[in-house]
């Protein structure tokens, strides 16, 4: 190693880190154990590294990050098993909602689709986001899981038709979705039901997720009309000191519920035709951004 190849690799590592970052939480749905793995993988860079010289160092460092975040999704989901209630996705949490500022949804994973990454085996979820959101070819993704390229393609497949059978197929424009929010939010702090349920679609699903440390539902809420009389009584219980404001929620305008200066509620929306379908409220400390 020459005296300036630490510097050479740190340099390019730095450069990588963006797409890796946004590997391993597509992978792992957690931001935290995504920094982690990078984390984890600079310091085999330089350890392979002095083994052998890396040319290509984003290349080397994707596929060590992808294994790194399977091997820890796979334990991660002996521990989600026993999670207390529904299990959400960290969000990534933006204080922008300018769509100029902000990450678009071509740039990051949606929140909506991580949802429905959640509900892929570890294989599934690390092959469909390796081959079809970052474009690996099976022969390197088939080293990456364990498993062997006509294997990964079947992977591939399975997992390509759930995640188009679950996950929104309507592409929505940013002021489409915006201005869902802004008449649900207008409807919510008015304590206006019909005005909630003209911009809730009828089979409007609300998830919460508590972790068991904060109150939260620990059942899904289904329905335009029980879904807007739990908000009208989650709006009514606001206190003095806590705010609402817009948010930037992987992308898409979301909102955060503020304590003082924390931050204590994160709400995604999943809007199609104009309507809201899904609602997903983060409560658990732990995947709040602090």
């Amino acid at each position: 190693m020459t005296i300036d190849r630490p510097a050479e690799l740190a340099r390019a590592y730095e450069s990588a880190r963006p797409r890796l970052i946004r590997v391993a939480y597509a992978v792992l749905g957690s931001t935290s154990d995504a920094e982690d793995v990078v984390s984890d993988g600079w310091l085999r860079l330089i350890t392979a590294d002095a083994r052998d010289y890396i040319l290509d160092v984003e290349a080397w460092a994707t596929v060590t990050v992808a294994r790194l975040a399977l091997d820890l999704l796979k334990s991660a989901r002996v521990r989600r098993e026993r999670y207390v209630g529904p299990w959400l996705p960290e969000p990534i949490v933006e204080t922008t909602t300018d769509p100029a500022d902000r990450v678009t949804l071509d740039e990051s994973v949606s929140y909506a689709l991580m949802v429905v990454l959640e509900t892929l085996s570890p294989a599934e979820r690390t092959t469909w986001v390796l081959h079809d959101l970052f474009g690996l070819p099976f022969d390197e993704v088939a080293a990456i899981v364990g498993r062997s390229p006509a294997a990964v393609r079947q992977l591939a497949a399975r997992a390509r038709q759930h995640v188009a059978d679950n996950a929104p197929r309507v592409q929505v424009t940013a002021s489409e979705h915006d201005a869902a929010v802004a008449a649900f939010l207008s409807a919510s702090a008015g304590g206006d039901l019909a005005g909630l349920l003209r911009v809730l679609d009828p089979e409007v699903l609300l998830t919460s997720d508590g972790g068991g440390q904060v109150h939260a539902a620990r059942r899904p809420v289904l329905g335009a009309d029980r879904v807007g009389r739990f908000i009208l009584g989650i709006a009514g219980n606001v206190r003095e000191g806590q705010r609402l404001e817009p948010v930037s929620v992987n992308g898409a305008t979301g909102l955060a519920l503020y304590d003082g200066d924390e931050l204590s509620i994160v709400v995604s929306f999943t809007v199609r035709n104009a309507r809201i379908v899904r609602l997903d409220f983060v409560l658990a400390p732990d995947k709040l951004p602090h």
